[in-house]
C-alpha cells in the first residue's frame, strides 16, 4: 500500500481526436505502471469528486457554475483551451479530489503520488491554459483549513511557471510558493512566487540540477513544511512540444529523485502530482512514469 497512488478510471475524458491536449495519458499512465512493475493494483487509491465547499475555498461560486453549467463565454472556454463537456466536469470535481486525498495519505503515509494533478494555471475566477481549478490551491487551503497543517509549501517544477498558484498565495504566509521554470515559456505575464527561478532556453539536465540541488534543500531548512505538495510536470523534456529546455529522462527521474529525497530525509510528506507534457503519447506516459520510479526507490530507501 506504500506509498499510494491515487487515480480514477475517469480522468481519461474523452476529447475529440484533434484535440492536442493528450488526455489519454492518465488511463496509459495507470496501465504502464503496472506493467513496469512500479505499482501493483491494490496499491491505487479512487477520489472521489471534490465537493463544493472544498472549491470554493479557492474558487468563486459564480465562475464553478458557469464552467459545470456549460455557460462560459466563449473567449473564457478558449483561454481555457478544453471543452466543457460532461464526462470533463466530472473528471475535473474528481482531479481535485484526488490531489486532496494524495495530499491527505502523504500525511499518513510520508509520501503518496497522483496520477494527475498540477493545473496551476487556474485563477479564483477563470481557467487558463488546459487547466480549470487550481487543485494544489485547493488541497493546501482544505489542509489548513481542517488544521492538519500548519504550513505549506508547493514546490513546482512544471516548465510554465505556476502562476496562478503563486497569485493565490501572494498574502498567505502559511503556503510558501517555489516555481523554477522557463523564463521565455508562458504564461507571458508572470506572478511573483515566494521564490522564482527563471531558465534560460535551452538549459541541459547538469545545470538544471545545480540550479535546484542546493536551492531546494536550504528552502526546506528554511520554511520547513509539514508537507510539500511537488509538481513534476514532464514538460522541461528536450523533445517537449511546449517546453524549451533541454532535460532527457535521466535528467527529469534525477530531479524527482532530488525533491524526493530532499523532503523525506527531513521527514517532511510529500504529495507529488503529475503536470504538464506534450508530445506523443508513448514517450510522454514514460516521463510521466518517472516520478512514480523515483517515488519507489525513495520510499525503500527511507524506509516508508
Amino acid at each position: 500500500m506504500r506509498p499510494p497512488f491515487i487515480y480514477h478510471p475517469a480522468y481519461s475524458a474523452p476529447l475529440p481526436s484533434s484535440h492536442r491536449f493528450p488526455m489519454a495519458k492518465f488511463r496509459l499512465l495507470h496501465q504502464l505502471l503496472q506493467e513496469q512493475g512500479l505499482a501493483r493494483a491494490d496499491q491505487f487509491v479512487k477520489p472521489l469528486p471534490a465537493p463544493r465547499r472544498w472549491l470554493e475555498l479557492v474558487h468563486e461560486r459564480s465562475y464553478h457554475h458557469a464552467f459545470a453549467r456549460g455557460e462560459l463565454t466563449a473567449s473564457e472556454q478558449r483561454r481555457i483551451g478544453l471543452p466543457a463537456t460532461t464526462p470533463l466536469v466530472q473528471r475535473t470535481w474528481l482531479a481535485v479530489g484526488g490531489t486532496v486525498l494524495t495530499a491527505r495519505l502523504a500525511l499518513q503515509h510520508g509520501l503518496a503520488c497522483h496520477l494527475a494533478g498540477g493545473t496551476h494555471h487556474a485563477y479564483p475566477d477563470h481557467g487558463s491554459g488546459f487547466c480549470i481549478f487550481n487543485d494544489c490551491a485547493v488541497a493546501s487551503r482544505v489542509l489548513l483549513t481542517e488544521g492538519l497543517v500548519q504550513q505549506l509549501m508547493v514546490i513546482d517544477l512544471d516548465v510554465h511557471q505556476g502562476d496562478a498558484t503563486a497569485a493565490i498565495f501572494a498574502e498567505e504566509p502559511q503556503v510558501f510558493t517555489f516555481s523554477a521554470h522557463c523564463q521565455s515559456n508562458f504564461p507571458l505575464r508572470k506572478q511573483s512566487s515566494d521564490i522564482d527561478l527563471p531558465l534560460d532556453d535551452g538549459l541541459e539536465d547538469d545545470d538544471y540540477l545545480l540550479a535546484i540541488g542546493d536551492l531546494i534543500p536550504n528552502l526546506l531548512d528554511q520554511v520547513k513544511p509539514d508537507l510539500v505538495l511537488y509538481n513534476a510536470g514532464v514538460d522541461p523534456h528536450r523533445h517537449d512540444r511546449l517546453g524549451r529546455l533541454n532535460l532527457s529522462n535521466e535528467g527529469l527521474l534525477n530531479r524527482d529523485r532530488l525533491v524526493l529525497d530532499a523532503c523525506l530525509r527531513r521527514s517532511i510528506p510529500v504529495a507529488t502530482v503529475i503536470g504538464g507534457g506534450y508530445d506523443d503519447l508513448i514517450p510522454l506516459v514514460q516521463r510521466h512514469a518517472l516520478v512514480f520510479r523515483a517515488a519507489k526507490e525513495q520510499a525503500r530507501l527511507h524506509g516508508l
